[in-house]
């Protein structure tokens, strides 16, 4: 694959009525895991991400999973114009999409005196707003598929750490913002939740990766049910304390 030839480098258009997800800030712990899982349940897979190489190698690793088409583009998900941009090349290649994921924040070490408000803005525009600048982006899409938008949580959102003082803005962000867009995406015919992850993904674990993006995958599948029972926040806990 080349991201030279353009966000779907490599592939060839997807299998007509197979579905398409698109994972929005792809890396090797949990993107990688949804992508793998979603390509296993029988969807071509999308990947965003910054780095051509890490893209490359990822999707790679989706294809050894299942015989899926798997496309990449390496993206600044802070600059909306390129975000919207890469999705919109994604959408005019497979004509479709199901499964928005995003899967992005920012991990920056520092306490009062050490994180800038320009920092802390930085990090908010990568980790929370690029998924408004996502959903805008290929919500036609989406409501044609009557598709479902995926934000990965934390913990971080409810017991932030004065050891890194951005990001539990970014998942409270995140997550109200997910809360905010939800009445109106339903409107759309679109499903949008949020799957709050309480404790560090670390493989072996009630937090394995895979068992996180299994459950991502039973979440986009509830685009399917009545839209009365749609919840836009879940949890995941250990020790079987799942919420709805």
């Amino acid at each position: 694959m080349s991201p030279d030839a353009g966000p779907a480098a490599g592939t060839s258009p997807p299998a007509p009525g197979r579905p398409v997800v698109c994972v929005v800030g792809a890396g090797p712990g949990l993107g990688l895991a949804a992508a793998r899982a979603f390509a296993r349940d029988g969807y071509d897979v999308a990947l965003v991400g910054r780095s051509a190489d890490t893209l490359e190698r990822l999707a790679g690793e989706v294809e050894q999973a299942a015989p899926v088409d798997v496309g990449w583009a390496p993206v600044d998900v802070a600059d909306p114009d390129a975000l919207t941009a890469a999705l919109q090349r994604f959408v005019a290649h497979t004509g479709r999409l199901d499964v928005l994921h995003h899967n992005v924040s920012v991990y920056r070490s520092g306490g009062v005196e050490d994180v800038t408000a320009e920092q802390l803005l930085a990090d908010v525009a990568v980790g929370t707003a690029s998924l408004l600048s996502a959903v805008r982006a290929v919500l036609p899409a989406l409501a044609d598929a009557r598709g479902s938008v995926l934000v990965t949580g934390s913990g971080a959102a409810d017991r932030p750490d004065a050891g890194a003082l951005t990001l539990g803005v970014q998942k409270a962000g995140v997550r109200a913002l997910l809360q905010a867009l939800a009445p109106g995406l339903r409107e759309r015919g679109v499903h949008a939740a949020t799957l709050t992850v309480h404790g560090v993904l670390r493989e072996g674990t009630a937090f394995d990766p895979a068992r996180v993006a299994e459950r991502l995958v039973g979440l986009a599948a509830r685009r399917h049910d009545d839209p009365a029972t749609w919840q836009p926040v879940h949890d995941l806990r250990a020790a079987g304390e799942d919420a709805a």
